[in-house]
């Protein structure tokens, strides 16, 4: 068993400690995989490491007041584990982390889990055909951190007040699920100030629940989806919030949350009772929702079609503006790009909440911040400065200020980070992906040059209209395929193609230059210096039919001996069945065959022909399975 260093306070000691699976990160990507080892595999030799201090991933860390889930929950859960008891049709986001847990106690993978536990690099080991991973245990809490924060304390108060440990251990095969939304951004680099502010700043992503909001004056820096759930409940108990100032770039496309059948109250008091009790109507409703999602993609083209149906979607999203909102800020909240270009916001709250007097929203940009205050402008952010007519002041001022909260979004395009991976003659991953153009990777979920790896909702797998767990859990199941044949001894190493992965990238990168992403006139964070890293250009049941169906001919499979041994075995069974079958057809057709002849022959041969050959087939795999 390969040798393992372990470090306790700086000492050594040696250990020897081997995983056949080690999966990076205990959100719901990581639960999806040790679930499916466990079901599919019937395995249950892995590790699931996450640094955080509890399991659920982005649901675990967002603790923001009115955090949520804008897509049904019927459809935000997994089809192997669906939860006929959710609560309301958007589930708070404390429900969906209950719900993790319930999953991981179903299916038993309590045990599997460790937390506090940052993986730090993992390195390919060409001779032993295994992966080297760096483990650091970190102390209690520290793991929640972002890791500039947690970079911070390191220099300020030492190693010891974040890491307790560190361990070397191996892997035959990693998986990571690290997941995107997973470094909150820092504070921008060009507004000064931050030093001299005497009150509390922090990102709605690590939420500081121990500042006292009454009566005090709050600015927003932001104004995604994060923003929009957190902004309406400041000014109303138990927060109490004198004053909040939104502090917005350009204005996302807000479209109205799905309405449940029979309305909300309804909802919440029949579906538990009725998914329970009737059979198949929640997996009715999950398909529904579903094939509304699918619809929608056609939103994200650049057709005719396409066009005229994001202009009447627009058109209708305009008039909901004027009817939601307060006429001051029509101008600003009014889009000028094409719906689906940014991240479409699904909400009912925050235009009825910018009526209030003590709610404020502005474009004019952050240029400093002061002791009690922040400076904003001159200029607008939005709209353009080339818009002639405009209403919108352009003059610096100041706005009193005693919380700054952060809600300007994640670092989408580090993927991976900080997490090193390092593969065969010593080239990294990221760079790796650099070197080609940006980050990618064949199905989202392999890259050649780093055998037995794989990630989970991996560079361009997001859809922008369906469900990420959908689309997480179609990875893992892809995963499977290949990790089967390493775990039962088929496979020393699986790694996709060169050829392969480049000619994946190369076809997502074109069609993504031809979608609403690229061309709809905006500024997103999918799009990186020309780069689409984030969206996945095909609809989510195309993504998933190639996740059910992998090319295996795209894939180097180095076969162990039982491997060779198996690949004959079925080689033999396809012959012999062909053999089998063109005997009885060769057969046939010496005899004379009458009408009745012939149905006398289909009823005797050749029925025996094909039981003889099945009967043959099953013998084989019989033997396959001895193996």
């Amino acid at each position: 068993m390969p040798e393992t260093i372990h470090r306790v306070n700086g000492y050594a000691k040696d250990a020897f400690t081997y995983y056949p699976v080690i999966v990076v990160g205990a959100g719901e990507s990581g639960i999806a995989m040790g679930c499916q080892l466990k079901q599919q595999l019937g395995f249950d030799q892995f590790r699931i490491f996450d640094r955080q201090a509890g399991i659920g991933g982005t649901w675990w860390i967002n603790r923001y007041p009115g955090v949520a889930c804008d897509v049904p929950a019927v459809f935000y859960s997994f089809s192997f584990a669906q939860n006929p008891t959710w609560t309301t049709l958007y589930p708070p986001g404390s429900e969906i982390v209950r719900y993790y847990h319930d999953v991981c106690e179903k299916f038993g993978i309590f045990d599997k889990i460790e937390l506090n536990t940052d993986v730090e690099e993992c390195r390919w080991l060409e001779d032993e055909q295994l992966w080297e991973v760096k483990l650091r245990h970190l102390v209690h809490g520290m793991g929640d951190l972002g890791h500039k924060d947690r970079s911070k304390v390191l220099n300020e108060r030492g190693e010891s007040a974040v890491y307790s440990s560190t361990e070397i251990v191996r892997a035959k095969v990693v998986v990571s699920a690290v997941g995107g939304l997973v470094e909150p951004r820092g504070w921008p680099d060009d507004i000064p100030g931050y030093d001299t502010f005497k009150g509390p700043i922090f990102h709605s992503a690590r939420w500081d629940d121990s500042v006292d909001f009454t009566d005090k004056d709050v600015v927003v820096v932001g104004t995604g989806c994060s923003a929009i759930q957190f902004v309406p409940k400041l000014t109303k108990a138990p927060f109490n919030a004198k004053s909040v100032t939104q502090l917005m770039r350009s204005p996302p496309w807000v479209v109205p949350k799905a309405t449940p059948p029979g309305g909300d109250e309804a909802y919440r008091k029949w579906s538990p009772t009725l998914f329970t009790y009737i059979p198949g109507l929640q997996r009715l409703m999950r398909t529904l929702v579903f094939l509304g999602g699918e619809y929608d993609f056609r939103l994200f083209g650049v057709s005719e079609w396409s066009i005229k149906e994001r202009k009447k979607l627009e058109d209708k999203l305009v008039q909901r503006i004027k009817k939601m909102a307060p006429e001051q800020y029509h101008e600003i909240l009014t889009p000028d790009y094409g719906v689906g270009c940014k991240r479409r916001i699904f909400d009912a709250t925050w235009y009825p909440c910018l009526a209030e007097p003590n709610v404020d929203l502005t474009t004019q940009p952050l240029t400093r911040v002061n002791e009690h205050s922040v400076t904003v402008g001159p200029g607008s952010t939005y709209p353009p400065p080339s818009k002639a007519n405009s209403k919108i002041p352009t003059d610096a001022r100041e706005i009193a200020a005693d919380v700054i909260i952060l809600a300007n979004g994640f670092d989408t395009t580090k993927w991976l980070y900080p997490l090193k991976v390092v593969g065969r003659d010593g080239n990294d991953l990221i760079d790796t992906m650099d070197k080609r153009g940006g980050p990618q990777a064949y199905q989202g979920t392999a890259m050649d040059g780093f055998p037995n790896f794989f990630l989970i909702f991996g560079p361009n797998t997001a859809t922008g209209h369906s469900s990420v767990v959908l689309a997480s859990e179609g990875m893992v199941n892809y995963s499977i395929n290949f990790i089967r044949k390493v775990l039962n001894g088929e496979a020393s190493a699986v790694e996709v193609k060169h050829e392969a992965e480049m000619a994946f990238t190369k076809e997502i990168q074109n069609k993504l230059k031809k979608m609403v992403w690229t061309t709809g006139g905006c500024q997103n964070w999918y799009v990186n210096e020309g780069w689409n890293s984030t969206v996945y250009p095909y609809t989510q049941f195309d993504f998933a039919w190639r996740c059910m169906f992998p090319k295996y001919s795209d894939w180097d499979i180095t076969l162990t001996s039982k491997g060779v041994t198996k690949r004959r075995l079925r080689q033999t069974a396809r012959i012999l069945s062909w053999i089998l079958l063109f005997t009885g057809l060769y057969q046939a057709k010496k005899r004379r065959l009458t009408p009745k002849g012939i149905r006398d022959f289909i009823r005797n041969s050749l029925v025996v022909v094909l039981a003889t050959a099945l009967r043959g087939i099953q013998q084989l795999l019989n033997a396959l399975q001895s193996i």
